[in-house]
């Protein structure tokens, strides 16, 4: 299954944040592109703990 949710990069005090408004999950990294790699590596955990319900 695929998902699509959104970004939000943002720099301060040296780092830059990236939040997801859709999950209220944010992270870190030292430049916009670890910032979002590990932002997706946050959702996919978050992901994770969902419970899908089996249809049998």
């Amino acid at each position: 299954m695929t998902y699509r949710f959104s970004a939000i990069i943002s720099k301060e005090d040296g780092w830059y944040l990236a939040r997801c408004p859709e999950l209220n999950i944010t992270s870190q990294g030292r430049n916009v592109e670890s910032a979002r790699v590990n932002l997706g590596e946050a959702i996919e955990l978050y992901i994770e703990t969902w419970e899908i319900p089996n249809p049998h």
